[in-house]
C-alpha cells in the first residue's frame, strides 16, 4: 500500500483570501485526528491562491476523509469563498534521494 499525496488550489474570490485562509485553517485540527492523515497543510501562493498539501496512508483513508463530517463542514466554510472548482491533483510518491528529502 502506498501513500498518496494531494493537492488542492483554492482560488479566493477578490478580497476573500484571509476569510478563506481563515476557514480552511478551522479544519486542520478535526483533519489531522482522522485515520491515515500524515500531512494536512495550507500554503499562500503570491497570487493569493491557497495551496492544501495533504498525505494519506492509503486511498481508503483518503476516501473515507472525503466523506468525513471535518471535510463537509470545510466545504461548507469556504462556500462563498473560492473563484469556481478547486483544483484538486492525486499524486503517488515517487521517492528519490534520500528517505527524509525524497518525499513528502
Amino acid at each position: 500500500m502506498s501513500a498518496v499525496v494531494v493537492t488542492a488550489v483554492f482560488t479566493p474570490k477578490p478580497g476573500k483570501q484571509a476569510e478563506l485562509a481563515a476557514a480552511l485553517t478551522a479544519s486542520i485540527p478535526a483533519v489531522h485526528e482522522e485515520q491515515g492523515c500524515i500531512l494536512y497543510a495550507i500554503h499562500a501562493a503570491p497570487d493569493e491562491r491557497i495551496v492544501m498539501i495533504e498525505k494519506w496512508t492509503s486511498r481508503e483513508d483518503l476516501a473515507a476523509h472525503n466523506t468525513s463530517p471535518a471535510v463537509q463542514a470545510l466545504r461548507a466554510a469556504i462556500d462563498g469563498l473560492v473563484e469556481g472548482d478547486v483544483d484538486v491533483e492525486f499524486l503517488t510518491p515517487l521517492p528519490a534521494g534520500t528517505p527524509e528529502q525524497g518525499t513528502l
